[in-house]
């Protein structure tokens, strides 16, 4: 099972009709526009681990999200998360450009993949997560595992997201000046305003196990 497929099934019918409604279509659409953003982000940091220390610095940040259930929590805790996660696999500009063309590619507004980028980073993170612990993954393991996902996309949708990384990234590994210590744990304030990131009925993005406000 892909990490894509982990999180269809993580989203539940409920959360890809949330999904569906937030995007303004149907739960078919939601659920490739899902696979693309995920898609996206799964690149991102496979691009990463192609460095030692970026790998290394992965797969310390997933120990931190071991506990953590994306899929049932408060939405602007999850995006403030999530664009933390995001500042350090894209960049601020790069999450933008992949947001552009998520937006052609998927035939919905820029804003709101915007919105969508950072619910769905962290459902990826905990899901990385829960596989490296359970499969005593290292950080090779995990940047082999990352490309193997990789790999796994269909041939369509991998050509173009495969392009537009290498517009992101330019071809080279991100962050090539500095050491990278634990930044995916850095918080960032520039998560957009929370209070329209998704319907106030989607508190748990993706019920199905666990109601917090009940």
């Amino acid at each position: 099972m892909t990490l894509n497929d982990e999180l269809l099934a993580g989203l539940g019918d409920a959360g890809l009709e949330q999904i569906a409604g937030m995007l303004g279509t149907d739960t078919l659409t939601a659920g490739k526009v899902v696979e693309a953003v995920s898609g996206t982000i799964i690149g991102g940091m496979a691009r990463n681990a192609e460095h030692p220390d970026g790998a290394d610095a992965l797969r310390g940040a997933l120990d931190d999200h071991m506990d953590a259930d994306p899929f049932n929590g408060d939405v602007a805790s999850l995006t403030r998360d999530g664009h933390s996660i995001l500042g350090h696999v894209l960049g601020g500009q790069g999450t933008e450009q992949a947001a552009a063309g998520l937006s052609q590619l998927a035939g919905v507004s820029y804003g709101t993949v915007m919105k969508l980028l950072p619910l769905i980073a962290p459902m990826v993170m905990s899901l990385l997560a829960n596989r490296a612990a359970a499969r005593d993954m290292d950080a090779g393991a995990v940047a082999d595992d990352l490309n193997r996902e990789q790999s796994s996309m269909p041939g369509g949708l991998g050509d173009l997201l495969g392009s537009l990384l290498g517009d992101i990234f330019g071809g080279a590994v991100p962050r090539q000046g500095g050491p990278y210590v634990d930044p995916y744990r850095t918080e960032q304030e520039v998560a957009p305003d929370t209070s329209r990131t998704v319907p106030p009925a989607s508190r748990g993005v993706a019920p199905g196990t666990s109601h917090p406000d009940r």
